[in-house]
């Protein structure tokens, strides 16, 4: 009997172009694989990708970019999928949802799988939703979720929300992606003011206090009160728009009008005044420092001679024979050895 023998099949590039083309005909299937091709790691795929978004970048730009956030267990997902509905339904808009969640430390998977906790939402033909692991990434965002709102703009989607994993200090970069950055909140958790960091409420274009229904409704109100006048202490937006806070019930679907004004009051100012555009530079300058800071790491850790010297460095570190940051720098002068002269 003769002995066979098999060859593994290449898995075929996608063609650029004709992905590109079915991204800008609004096909969902192409976005997910354009996303995907966006996310990945290797360098054969990351030049495809740049292909894709220089074709896919002149048709974009034409969104609102809400980003959300809020402390675990305020809701995020339920109120996306309400809001999303209502924004659909009630103001005739598309929506893409580009929800984060946390990843496993083993797996780098997602934990939480947000797309199926928005069950009415995720089926609705105006609607796409993607969850992305944020593989370890601060601020609760993909490294390339930048790209993912670039493709969901060009698929024709003209609201685009960034939910994040969750409040902390590098939610900074959620805020630099987005046009309008909401903060959920909740009532009757104790004390209203000491509940969040003075940081994230300063950098909150609006909050919303949610689950204001039954029972909880009166705290509610009062919480929107005590957060208004906490608001006004602080210092003036660049924006040149006032803070405001608003009510709402996800889980009834009311008041989410609020929650939509709230936005466009924003939008109205922020677009009068010349902040709006000038917030859209600010963007695409902070997407290109972040860039950089990913091609360093690339160049940086893909380098076998620079590899080694972190792996020797690493043990004398360990034993205290070198401080880290002597340690780091001598990493920095093994990297630029090796750069060609």
């Amino acid at each position: 009997m003769q002995n066979k023998s098999f060859k593994r099949k290449k898995v075929a590039q996608p063609n650029v172009k004709t992905l590109a083309d079915a991204i800008l005909a609004g096909n969902f299937t192409a976005l997910s694989k354009g996303i995907t091709l966006c996310e990945s790691k290797k360098v054969e795929d990351r030049k495809l990708a740049n292909e894709l978004i220089k074709i896919c970048l002149p048709h974009s730009g034409n969104s609102i970019r809400i980003g959300i956030t809020g402390v675990p267990g305020v809701g995020k997902s339920t109120f996306i999928e309400s809001f999303g509905i209502y924004l659909i339904e009630k103001q005739h808009k598309k929506v893409a949802v580009l929800a984060v969640d946390p990843s496993s430390k083993r797996s780098r998977g997602s934990i939480l799988g947000d797309k199926t906790r928005m069950n009415e939402l995720s089926v609705h033909p105006k609607a796409f939703i993607r969850p992305s692991p944020s593989s370890g990434s601060l601020g609760g965002v993909t490294h390339h979720s930048r790209e993912s709102i670039i493709l969901c703009e060009a698929a024709g989607f003209d609201t685009i929300i960034v939910e994040t994993v969750g409040v902390g200090q590098s939610e900074i970069e959620v805020k630099e992606m987005t046009d309008f950055f909401l903060l959920l909140m909740l009532a009757g958790a104790g004390d209203e003011l000491q509940g969040i960091k003075r940081g994230i409420m300063e950098m909150a274009d609006g909050m919303l206090i949610n689950k204001a229904d039954g029972e909880n409704l009166l705290n509610a109100k009062r919480a929107k009160r005590e957060y208004q006048n906490a608001l006004h202490l602080f210092p003036a937006a660049e924006s040149g728009s006032s803070p405001k806070v608003e009510i709402c019930s996800a889980l009834q679907a009311f008041h989410l009008e609020k929650a939509w004004s709230l936005i466009e009051n924003y939008l109205n100012i922020t677009q009068q005044n010349g902040y709006f555009e000038k917030q859209r530079q600010g963007q695409l300058k902070a997407w290109f420092n972040k860039s950089i800071q990913e091609q360093v790491n690339v160049r940086l850790f893909g380098n076998t001679a620079v590899k080694e010297k972190i792996s020797l460095l690493e043990q004398q570190v360990e034993q205290r024979n070198i401080s880290p940051t002597e340690a780091a720098e001598q990493v920095f002068e093994e990297f630029l050895r090796t750069l060609p002269r």
